[in-house]
């Protein structure tokens, strides 16, 4: 059922309303710091665009700043905040370096504009998409390890994203080119993709209201000791000691949120487990923590605890189930596939292998 199909380059359609989607979707990224943006920033190729404009109503006593956001929205705040401490910004023909300075209706304002990678980041690049199912609302794809979903610092090209605009001209006009949901980087599997704001809409509401099924396989450290369905219910927030981690909190001292993962063994050997996950909550690195709090961090999670085995240096996780209703046809629609070669190869030198009691159908 999986067909590789290798993206399409877009017409000049796409990249007339490439703009217009710039601007409604780039305010989603996170500003990194001025520093690292302006030194990737020196290395982005291009001359300067020089653009001026005349403040309206809307912007009346507002900071120069933010009025540089409200009227330039492709570039971050942090670096149009640069700019104007570097003197290349103008308020009726006298350089402006304050910030925070007042402005008002009808000022005149220019402004000497680089490219930067977060500028040029929603761009369409080809690259060959796993398309598991497509109609004209939903894409459903199999993400193979390695690929970023979205642009951030320090993946501004070369991410998923990127890779829908060229597929669709259609991606061009949904918010983050119709990405629902995510998975981790080095996470395999399958992911659903709006085609349609409609679409969009109705599929961003139905995992809120957890109406999508998720399954992962994982490879985790140890064997695992039960024998039955154990269920994991921990919170989980930031971690306290380590702000880039995820981890099980105490909602009555940290801020979190609650999380359930109910867990299946498939197989079992001395060193190590192969088990399927099951989501009943959505939260960032859900699995990567749940395991890691039963003692058995996955495989290669070496930010969660795990070591790499035999060849498998990324965390050990596929995403091999995925269910819900069509967004638009109420049709119940399933799909599964198997873990990539990697995955497989690990098991095969573990020794681990499906059994009669936990093949899931189709696999």
């Amino acid at each position: 059922m999986v067909a590789s199909i290798v993206a399409q380059t877009t017409d000049n359609f796409a990249r007339s309303i490439l703009g217009t989607f710039l601007n409604q979707t780039v305010g989603i990224i996170s500003a990194h710091s001025v520093q690292a943006e302006s030194d990737e920033a020196s290395d982005i190729a291009g001359e300067a665009e020089f653009r001026s404009f005349t403040l309206d109503a809307s912007l009346h006593g507002e900071r120069l700043d933010r009025a540089l956001a409200s009227s330039v929205q492709e570039f971050s705040r942090s670096y149009l905040q640069q700019l104007v401490e570097s003197g290349v910004v103008k308020v009726n023909g006298k350089v402006a370096t304050k910030t925070s300075l007042k402005v008002k209706v009808g000022d005149e304002v220019a402004v000497e504009l680089k490219p930067t990678p977060q500028s040029q980041a929603f761009k369409p690049e080809p690259m060959a998409l796993d398309v598991v199912y497509e109609d004209e609302h939903v894409l459903v794809i199999n993400k193979p390890a390695g690929l970023v979903v979205h642009p951030a610092p320090g993946n501004w090209s070369g991410t998923l994203l990127n890779g829908l605009l060229a597929y669709s001209t259609h991606a061009a006009l949904v918010p983050r080119a119709g990405i629902v949901h995510r998975l981790d980087k080095d996470t395999s599997g399958l992911m659903v993709v709006a085609r349609t704001r409609a679409a969009m809409d109705a599929l961003v509401h139905a995992i809120a209201a957890r109406e999508v099924s998720r399954q992962y396989f994982a490879i985790a450290h140890k064997s695992w000791p039960w024998t039955r369905l154990k269920e994991v219910v921990a919170p989980i927030g930031r971690d306290p000691r380590n702000r880039l981690r995820m981890a099980v909190v105490d909602l009555t001292h940290q801020s979190g949120k609650d999380a359930r993962t109910d867990i299946e063994l498939i197989s079992n050997s001395q060193v190590a487990c192969w088990v399927r996950c099951i989501l009943h909550t959505g939260r960032t690195h859900q699995i990567r923590v749940h395991m890691a709090h039963t003692g058995h961090p996955l495989v290669a999670d070496s930010v969660y605890g795990g070591a790499p085995m035999g060849a498998m240096t990324r965390q050990a996780l596929h995403a091999c189930r995925l269910a819900f209703t069509h967004p638009m046809s109420g049709r119940p629609l399933e799909f599964e596939c198997g873990p990539p070669s990697d995955f497989m190869a690990l098991c095969g030198e573990l020794g681990l292998g499906y059994n009669d009691e936990t093949k899931p159908g189709g696999l």
